[in-house]
């Protein structure tokens, strides 16, 4: 299953009791600074998840597959990441270890309690009727 940005703004704004405008800001942000300083040749490290960096991929002599004709290919930069030990170990299936994010406490509504009443002594209450006795 592909996850999109907006399924990553919904769970982290419902885990996080956001709105989903603020969260969404948040990851527009972070994405465009990761772009924005990979553009500038400069690595992004998230501790523990992993480092986004910019390499440069030399000129080399490819080959057209079509024609099977030598075909020079330019040097280029290229964007890798090098996933980080939380990332290994939660795409392995070994646990992970997250830091504790405190979650709001949910509010308990406590009603207020309800006292037994004695009926008034005007009402006649039906008496509980066993089905084995019937005469």
């Amino acid at each position: 299953m592909t996850m999109t940005k907006r399924e990553l703004v919904i769970r982290v704004a419902s885990k996080l009791g956001m709105t989903q405008s603020d969260v969404a800001k948040i990851v527009d942000e972070t994405f465009e600074s990761i772009a924005r300083n990979l553009g500038e040749g400069k690595r992004w490290e998230l501790r523990d998840f992993g480092v986004f960096e910019v390499k440069t991929r030399a000129s080399r002599i490819g080959r057209n597959p079509r024609t099977g004709d030598q075909v020079p290919v330019a040097a280029r930069r290229v964007v890798t990441f090098r996933p980080g030990k939380q990332m290994r170990e939660g795409v392995s299936g070994r646990a992970v270890s997250t830091p504790a994010v405190p979650t709001p406490e949910p509010v308990a509504m406590k009603a207020p309690p309800i006292e037994a009443a004695e009926p008034p002594a005007s009402v006649q209450l039906p008496q509980a009727v066993n089905p084995g006795d019937q005469s």
